[in-house]
């Protein structure tokens, strides 16, 4: 896995979440992992393509996120599906819960990556986009890519 400007090891990253939400605000949450999740993760196996967050009893869970069981791990290993943790502070899952109550909002996984010897999660609030906001988005790309284009056409 390569490293990204901010020295971060980026392990897994929801591309479709840009284009299905508007993203309002990030967080970074902690996640609670065991041992062998972490050596899996280090190795750069996990996804958070299916996954979603709910805020259960004023805390935050990651539901569907799949690391894949680590190799060496024999009986340690635990169940690649199974329900983890998202560490963040109670103001933050505060203004989570008063955004998705209020807002009609979503809370959406962003990224996973290893900061120093942690493993991080970036979360999203996000508002759905509707189908012309989408239609628009791909235009716009579209004469931006072409404008890029004749630019290094005019450069050469």
């Amino acid at each position: 896995m390569a490293k990204d400007k901010t020295g971060y090891k980026l392990i897994a990253q929801n591309k479709k979440a840009y284009h299905d939400y508007f993203i309002e605000e990030t967080f970074e949450a902690g996640m609670v992992l065991v041992g062998t999740e972490v050596k899996s993760i280090r190795a750069g196996s996990g996804s958070i393509k299916e996954s979603f967050i709910r805020i259960q009893n004023g805390e935050a869970f990651i539901f569907n996120m799949h690391i894949n069981p680590y190799d060496k791990g024999n009986i340690f290993n635990k169940e690649p599906l199974r329900t983890r943790k998202l560490l963040l502070h109670k103001r933050e899952i505060n203004k989570l819960v008063g955004s998705v109550a209020t807002k009609g909002m979503t809370i959406v996984p962003l990224k996973v990556y290893i900061k120093g010897s942690l493993v991080k999660m970036e979360i999203g609030l996000a508002r759905g986009k509707k189908l012309h906001d989408k239609r628009q988005d791909i235009a716009s790309k579209d004469v931006r890519r072409q404008n890029e284009r004749e630019f290094k056409i005019k450069n050469l």
